[in-house]
């Protein structure tokens, strides 16, 4: 990705209330500028058409093939090296967010999820055949763990089956909510082994027979992603294609970990992007002969929503100094989901307040980032989820059930 000069420092977003950008590096913040002003020019203009018509606009992976955005997070794939600082990679996920969600979570499924499951899981051959091509989004990747009886107890409970049959692998079952699966070249499945009860992972390619993905229509939220259910009916999958170094859900659990935090930078690009909105409808709209921004309720909505926004941040950026130190554990990432997600939940609804019946136009932006931080709130781990991970931590007693 090509760079430009980096703006004076006091030119941050008006969000940025304790100017946490001016922690990163200069170059750094010239990567964060190009790439505010490639969604802004490229992507910003597409998403209310196809969030309307539930459409994944196919031009945006051409875009994203020229942004050099894919892959910076892993040492020896991304355009820059070595890889990003995770400061610099969450910024870039709030960038994401503060646009749209629908669009960060198709990045971040192929970037985070799709990507990290082979980055981490894979031997060094498999990293080698299907990574550079996702690192340029020749291939699209996809992440299939949630089943449709089992959300946040798949753990114990998944039902898909993996048998093993000379050199290759026998999958069935189904798996649902699937982002990018109808679409994706590569989707990793994770399935339970027959014969050791073991979870295993397996990169299922575009066309394989039995691989049935159907397209989850009637969605609020994210209607951009195509979530998907997916179908396995006697899915054949050679050894080659078992990520190698998954062994277990501790594995599954690892690469959750890791993206779990990606959420939560993505929930307060979310917040960002309903506050600014907010500030600037405040500014214009017109009410009993003055500006609303003039009303005391009008900026008490705005200034505790600039709170949220300002302890998050705070929050992300330890969180990411944890993980460049490699300190960094489950319980880190669950707290930051669980109370960044709540927070944005907090926000979009007094932004969307703010701006009375306009609130529900799609035209004003802001019911999309409204709707849209239900699914946050809720995927990659629930909010009671994350509770439980962070309560089992800090009482040394668990309260999981089962």
């Amino acid at each position: 990705m090509t760079t430009t000069p980096a703006a004076p420092m006091d030119d941050l977003p008006a969000a940025d209330f304790y100017r946490y950008e001016t922690l990163l590096s200069d170059e750094e913040r010239k990567i964060l500028l190009d790439a505010r002003a490639f969604l802004r020019k490229e992507i910003k203009p597409l998403v209310n058409e196809y969030w309307g018509k539930a459409e994944f606009p196919f031009e945006y992976i051409e875009k994203f093939r020229g942004s050099g955005l894919a892959a910076l997070a892993y040492e020896g794939y991304g355009e820059h090296k070595p890889a990003c600082s995770h400061l610099l990679g969450g910024m870039l996920a709030t960038e994401l967010g503060r646009v749209d969600a629908s669009t960060a979570t198709f990045f971040g499924v192929h970037n985070g999820l799709g990507f990290y499951s082979i980055y981490y899981g894979g031997s060094q051959e498999q990293r080698d055949r299907f990574l550079p091509a996702m690192a340029t989004m020749e291939k699209i990747g996809a992440f299939a763990l949630t089943e449709p009886l089992g959300g946040s107890d798949v753990s114990g409970g998944m039902r898909t089956t993996a048998r093993r049959d000379g050199d290759t692998w026998v999958l069935n079952g189904a798996k649902k909510w699937i982002g990018n699966a109808t679409f994706a070249d590569y989707v990793v499945v994770f399935a339970r082994d027959v014969e050791d009860n073991k979870v295993k992972a397996f990169v299922v390619e575009k066309g394989t027979p039995g691989f049935r993905p159907e397209k989850i229509e009637g969605k609020i939220a994210l209607r951009i992603v195509q979530n998907a259910e997916i179908t396995l009916t006697d899915v054949r999958v050679p050894e080659a294609n078992r990520l190698q170094n998954i062994k277990g859900f501790r594995d599954v659990a690892e690469v959750l970990r890791q993206t779990r935090s990606g959420v939560a930078w993505q929930a307060l690009g979310v917040m960002i992007g309903a506050y600014e909105l907010a500030l600037d409808y405040a500014k214009e709209r017109v009410a009993f002969g003055r500006p609303i921004a003039k009303f005391q309720m009008v900026q008490d909505l705005l200034v505790k929503s600039l709170g949220n926004i300002t302890a998050s941040w705070g929050m992300l950026i330890q969180l990411a100094r944890l993980q460049d130190q490699g300190i960094f554990r489950d319980e880190h990432s669950a707290l930051a989901k669980e109370y960044v997600a709540a927070r944005m939940r907090e926000v979009v609804a007094w932004c969307r307040e703010l701006f009375g019946g306009n609130g529900i136009l799609l035209d004003y932006d802001v019911a999309r980032f409204f709707s849209d931080a239900e699914a946050l709130y809720s995927y990659e781990g629930t909010h009671q989820m994350q509770t439980l991970i962070v309560g089992k931590s800090i009482t040394g007693h668990s309260a999981f059930v089962g």
